[in-house]
């Protein structure tokens, strides 16, 4: 034996190079959901985790074909839930704990209806029924990565039904090459997913996402390797060619890829095709060979908890920010992805192996296993259960007083309130709840444009008349954050809205720093497309504009204050003259004050004027000096030392910078006099 050509692998199948790819997709996976815009593509994972257990399944079931002649579906199906399903329902149990102490009471419904939906695994299924678009932000609640778990458990059920099907067909028909139909239904169910993978992406791209008919290939593909071993390398030249490979097209397409990739359809194929090069690149005979660095042990202990990992590092990313002290910012990251790799740990060699070596189990027949497994999940839908009758009248009464106030808000509320205009009864009020601030934001999300999406979505309101004076609202979520109040005004004053508003992308021609160059690259073309749009639009009549005041951009001169407001500036010249109103930014505060809320009253949730208001915003510096119009309500949010989180009963903020509608809604006065007052001067002008 030469070590170009090293022994075949030992009879027991295990391949330790495999528990270093599942260590790759797990640490992508974990990567793209603290920090997506570091790595856009790291959901490509999912895809890996996929490959290897078609792979791992398919070997498993067909050598026991091969040995026996059949399959124990009873025990093969068991062995699986002891397997899987004793981490997964302790990280639900979690996920039911956190809705009912920690998250707000906003999720309630939806936080439940998916912990319920995971326990059974068809939550892929829910989420496609909810046209979720998991590449999108969306209020995402504990249990939203299961879709994933819901789809290998529905492989587990049909594959090794699929694979007696070809035992029976070959059996009857192919008595001699026994092989063949297995081989050739496993392709035929392949190349079917496949091609309907890429036709359900192109048509229903957030549902094809999730369903379990465009991810079967990907599975296929594993069965595939497993079914042909002379698809191996002979010699290790070639297995490193093919695993290295396979390792630089994994990690290329996870940082080039990102949320604008229609997924999985074809782009799915490459890093498919990247984990099939891997897995069959077994062949060793340095550490420094792809199969020997896979096959490292500090690796190797990463692919051995990577299913833990996985179960617990979403549920922190979701409670993270609700939890005082807390949030995803800095170092707070890096604690939460060690403390998942530790709750994996820890998962695996307590729960996951005891359990699935207990005698208990193995030792009796699988109807043993199926009935803890209906006792398990009848737990978790019976704590969900309690946890709403618990949580619900709560959840009724808050829904309800939002509405309420909505519909008719009271005397001297929000905004409204002053010195000479005080609601005794508003005194301690706190309107939405804490629990429900965070949900109160604005509706029409088809009108924002989320982070690497480069389209100008042009949105219509109000007045349809030809005279009507024409309003556009322009810039990112800051902008974003008073659209039903413009709405509102225009349907109140006969307004044609049309509305410009893209995530963290300023209507500036100072160029953004920013988390990826997919980010910032999305960024310079909306403003692009934005320019071209609004040349070929008729002239508006007023132009609101809104900007969070310390968006990093990047700046070359000694004075990039200067710069920015120059860039502020030098975009209003697109508008052909139209006057703009700039909406002075809001306070932005420290951490989400609706965390302190929950566990304090109103008056011990403030911050200093000094720490939470910008020294200098560079919009309010643009409209100084190009006499822009300016609303500045600055003295709405802070007196002399203080800035409040509750004011006049409302509730501000839904989240550290970003400010409820309910608050929004009663600015109304001070933001319509403003455009009324700019739309007023300019007819006038226009006149003389």
């Amino acid at each position: 034996m030469t070590q170009t050509e090293p022994a075949q692998p030992k009879a027991t199948h295990f391949q330790p190079h495999i528990q270093g790819l599942r260590a790759i997709a797990v640490v992508l996976v974990v990567l793209y959901h603290f920090w997506p815009g570091r790595l856009s593509g790291g959901y490509i994972g999912v895809d890996i985790f996929f490959v290897i257990s078609g792979f791992l399944i398919t070997g498993q079931l067909a050598r026991e074909l091969d040995r026996s002649g059949r399959i124990s579906l009873p025990s093969f199906w068991a062995k699986r839930a002891r397997r899987l399903l004793p981490a997964s329902l302790l990280v639900l149990l979690f996920g039911v704990i956190v809705t009912l102490f920690i998250l707000p009471l906003s999720s309630l419904v939806s936080s439940l209806k998916e912990i319920v939906a995971s326990a059974f695994y068809v939550e892929n299924w829910s989420l496609a029924a909810g046209s979720v678009d998991y590449l999108a932000s969306h209020d995402a609640t504990v249990a939203q990565h299961y879709w994933s778990l819901s789809v290998e458990e529905q492989f587990y059920i049909i594959w090794p039904l699929l694979l007696l099907g070809a035992t029976w067909l070959a059996v009857k028909f192919f008595s001699k090459r026994r092989w063949i139909p297995m081989i050739g239904i496993v392709a035929l169910v392949t190349v079917v997913s496949l091609v309907l993978s890429i036709a359900y992406t192109h048509t229903n791209p957030s549902e094809a996402f999730f369903v379990t008919f465009t991810r079967g290939w990907e599975f296929g593909v594993g069965g595939i390797l497993a079914l042909l071993p002379r698809l191996r390398p002979r010699r290790v030249w070639l297995s490193n060619l093919l695993g290295f490979a396979g390792i630089l097209i994994i990690l290329v397409t996870a940082y080039r890829y990102n949320q604008d990739t229609q997924f999985p359809g074809t782009a799915a194929i490459l890093p498919v095709i990247g984990a099939a090069l891997v897995i069959v690149s077994e062949r060793r005979a340095h550490w420094f060979d792809a199969a020997g660095l896979l096959s490292l042990r500090p690796v190797r202990f990463i692919g051995d908890i990577s299913y833990s990992v996985y179960l617990w590092h979403w549920p922190l990313i979701i409670i993270a920010p609700y939890i005082p002290g807390w949030g995803l910012d800095g170092i707070n990251r890096v604690a939460l992805v060690i403390a998942s790799f530790v709750l994996g740990w820890l998962t695996k060699r307590f729960v996951e192996d005891p359990v699935r070596k207990w005698r208990f189990f193995s030792a009796r027949k699988p109807r043993v296993t199926y009935a803890f497994v209906v006792a398990g999940m009848a737990v978790i839908a019976l704590a969900a259960g309690s946890v709403f009758a618990v949580q619900n009248p709560k959840y009724a009464a808050a829904a309800s007083e939002l509405a309420s106030i909505s519909a008719n808000p009271p005397a001297c509320f929000g905004a409204l309130a002053s010195d000479s205009c005080v609601n005794a009864k508003l005194a301690n009020a706190v309107i939405p709840d804490a629990g429900f601030g965070n949900a109160d934001e604005p509706g029409h999300d088809n009108c924002f444009v989320q982070l690497n999406d480069s389209a100008v979505v042009a949105c219509h309101f109000g007045s349809k008349a030809k005279d009507a004076p024409r309003v556009a609202l322009i810039g990112d979520s800051h902008a974003y954050q008073y659209i039903e109040v413009m709405i509102a005004l225009a349907d109140k004053n006969g307004w044609a809205l049309t509305t410009y508003l893209k995530g963290a992308c300023p209507w500036n021609t100072t160029p953004i720093g920013g988390p990826s160059i997919a980010f910032t690259d999305s960024c310079s073309a909306w403003l692009a497309n934005l320019k071209t749009t609004l040349a070929a639009a008729p002239k508006y009549d007023a132009i609101v504009v809104g900007a969070l005041h310390d968006t990093p951009y990047v700046t070359s001169s000694s004075n990039p204050e200067q710069q920015i407001a120059t860039g502020f500036e030098n975009a209003w010249q697109q508008a052909k003259g139209a006057p703009i109103v700039a909406m002075v930014d809001n306070p932005d505060f420290l951490t989400d004050p609706n965390k302190c809320l929950r566990l304090s009253p109103a008056k011990d949730c403030t911050e200093a004027r000094s720490d939470v208001l910008p020294k200098l915003d560079p919009l309010k510096t643009a409209a100084d000096s190009v006499g822009a119009a300016e609303v500045d309500l600055t003295d709405k949010y802070c007196d002399a030392s203080k800035c409040y989180s509750v004011i006049g009963g409302a509730n501000v903020y839904r989240d550290q910078d970003h400010l409820t509608v309910t608050w929004t809604m009663t600015l109304r006065s001070f933001i319509g006099d403003a455009v009324t007052q700019t739309l007023d001067k300019y007819a006038k002008a226009s006149l003389e």
